[in-house]
């Protein structure tokens, strides 16, 4: 049940996210859709695929039901949600952090080791990011901006401590989502990241 409403609640977030993205290209409202889908479902199908088990939205019909609830918020209350920049990029933080804990626990139930639920929770987090840039014609955020899958990382490191020491998964889970918020707001506010890879530029013919 954590789980469920941990899912239910990252999906919103993050197809918020999406859709506010699709409208700043002027898609049109399916356009809107499949990219606030792609965001919200993307990276926990990549997981499931991963893990042998059908993907989660198969489930129910909640996640896409959650998603058109999103569109139909940035449709009607768009306007108003321009101002609030700031306010949505902390929606996207949240959706980054119960996601990446989505993905561990769920990986950890599944009987996977550690290290193949801190990434798998690092896939749920960002992989849907990155099937939304590609459907936007974008660089994909992970590779060139501030710390984002990198805090998913450190979230999961910091919830696999905490049950090394025998912590609840309440604790260690609030602990995770914490410290993966904490890490992507100090990097967009002090323009963190990590050393860029130098090179000759490659011609393609």
């Amino acid at each position: 049940m954590i789980i469920y409403i941990i899912e239910l609640l990252g999906t919103f977030a993050f197809a918020i996210s999406g859709i506010r993205h699709a409208a700043a290209k002027h898609f049109d409202w399916f356009g809107g859709y499949v990219c606030g889908v792609a965001v919200a479902i993307g990276g926990g199908t990549f997981r499931d695929v991963m893990l042998g088990t059908t993907p989660f939205w198969m489930t129910t019909p909640l996640y896409l039901i959650c998603t058109g609830v999103a569109l139909l918020t940035v449709v009607f209350f768009g306007k108003w949600m321009e101002p609030l920049k700031n306010a949505w990029f902390v929606f996207d933080t949240l959706g980054l952090a119960l996601f990446t804990i989505a993905g561990i626990q769920k990986s950890l139930a599944m009987g996977q080791p550690f290290w193949v639920a801190i990434i798998m929770g690092c896939i749920t987090g960002s992989a849907g990011g990155v099937i939304r840039d590609v459907l936007l014609n974008n660089e994909p955020v992970i590779f060139h901006k501030e710390i984002y899958a990198i805090a998913c990382v450190l979230g999961g490191l910091a919830y696999w401590a905490l049950a090394a020491l025998g912590l609840s998964t309440e604790l260690s889970a609030v602990v995770s989502f914490c410290v993966t918020c904490i890490i992507r707001f100090l990097a967009v506010r002090y323009h963190i990241s990590l050393p860029t890879l130098k090179g000759e530029e490659i011609n393609r013919k």
